[in-house]
């Protein structure tokens, strides 16, 4: 189990540039499988969620090279499907909740698609229903191995359908397009998640041949091709990251830039730090965080009601960047009702930052109280073990403010989604090392 020692309480300085989106990346790479022509993919993120699903794919037959720094080919020409029913899938399969997106691909293509209970965050529930309701939709037959946890759909032609999702799951969404865009037909689909890295995934099937419309909205339509081909695609910069480094400037009141943003793309993100009271300039495709002195204030309702920031399916916030928001709010000036809505464990990483003198009510597993320091108190260091990859940051970024030298076990979670972030912000003039 690897460690991180911090030395907190140091200002920053400079620029740091957002990895590829590993959201985005969970879903692209998936659809590769989808045609035996050449798929080209750039900004790739190297870390171990997205590199154990190039590896998955890899063990499936996927013809892979690396053709730079996250740039890869692949080619799914000599696809082994008996690799699916092997123990080694199985145990593979189940490190690594993304694996789940490579069901629609496989049963589109293949006629069967199979995989285990899928792992990931311990946040809360993650149900699947969403995904294989979506595939027996579209004339799918499903089994489930209750002893294993071995999920199954099989089919020898999908047919094109209406659906209306019971959730407006970003994943569910995305496997249901990728198995829909083969089938034979129209396929509807309502209340379809909307997030730009969906789009991101409906354009690039598009250009591979598919007939998508609707992109953007929560109303998708879907012709169904006989084939698809090779494309090249570049994914977008991780929004989440972006949000960890706004958050990581404001805690330790430095002067930073965030390069490259694509602000088109950031959604109510800049606006929810806005509302803490952090300054966010436009530069360009840039974010400039000036240094806050003077720290920040919370905003009020017009009415003078305490701010409630909550999360919501797209356009809404993120619910990944609520941890980030809370930890910030920590040292605001001011009062901030923090709710999340779909996760009910991701909050439960409070009890760290409250050791380190953090002044938060946990009101109920969706929602907490965080009643601001205005740097008139300083979090203090501690020892602590990352729980999930989005409250690991969010640890370290308090710890980064923190007074005297912290301790972080469990880093692996972080490096699950965030691509040599020590090295990164050595760069910038953190005291952090990698034990």
């Amino acid at each position: 189990m690897g460690t991180f020692k911090i030395e907190g309480g140091h200002q920053l300085h400079g620029e740091i540039r957002p990895q590829g989106a590993k959201n985005e990346a969970l879903q692209i790479l998936c659809a590769v499988l989808l045609t035996p022509e050449k798929v080209t993919i750039s900004n790739i993120p190297d870390i171990l969620d997205v590199n154990k699903l190039i590896q998955l794919l890899e063990d499936l037959g996927v013809k892979i090279q690396k053709k730079g720094k996250g740039s890869y080919t692949f080619k799914a020409d000599d696809i082994n499907l008996k690799y699916l029913q092997s123990e080694q899938f199985k145990k593979d399969g189940r490190g690594l909740r993304g694996s789940i997106m490579l069901v629609g691909p496989l049963l589109a293509r293949f006629g069967k698609g199979y995989i285990p209970k899928p792992g990931g965050d311990k946040i809360g529930r993650r149900r699947l229903d969403t995904h294989f309701e979506g595939f027996i939709n579209l004339g799918a037959k499903f089994r489930y191995n209750r002893e294993e946890h071995f999920y199954g759909v099989e089919a020898k032609k999908l047919k094109g359908t209406y659906m209306l999702l019971d959730e407006a799951s970003v994943t569910g969404t995305a496997n249901i397009v990728m198995a829909a865009v083969l089938a034979e037909g129209k396929t509807t689909i309502y209340n379809a998640a909307c997030e730009p890295y969906l789009q991101q995934l409906c354009n690039m099937l598009n250009r591979m041949g598919a007939r998508i419309s609707g992109i953007g909205s929560n109303l998708l339509e879907i012709e169904g091709v006989d084939t698809l081909g090779g494309t090249e695609h570049t994914m977008l910069p991780d929004m989440i990251e972006i949000g960890s480094w706004i958050g990581l400037a404001a805690m330790t009141r430095s002067e930073l830039t965030i390069k490259d943003v694509s602000w088109d793309h950031l959604g109510q993100i800049p606006g929810a730090f806005s509302k803490l009271g952090i300054t966010i300039e436009r530069r360009g495709e840039d974010i400039f965080i000036p240094e806050h002195k003077n720290g920040y204030k919370i905003h009020s309702y017009i009415d003078g009601s305490i701010l409630t920031v909550a999360d919501a399916p797209w356009p809404g916030l993120t619910p990944d960047l609520l941890s980030i928001i809370l930890v910030v709010a920590t040292q605001a000036q001011g009062e901030v009702l923090i709710h999340q809505k779909m996760f009910e464990s991701r909050l439960f990483f409070v009890d760290k930052l409250i050791d380190m003198g953090a002044k938060i009510i946990l009101c109920d597993p969706h929602r907490a109280t965080v009643i601001g320091h205005n740097f008139k108190s300083t979090l203090k260091a501690t020892t602590m073990v990352s729980p999930d990859i989005r409250a690991g940051v969010s640890l370290l970024i308090a710890a980064l403010s923190a007074k005297g030298t912290s301790t972080i076990h469990n880093i692996e979670q972080i490096d699950r989604g965030y691509e040599d972030i020590d090295t990164r912000l050595r760069a910038i003039g953190a005291r952090i090392d990698r034990v």
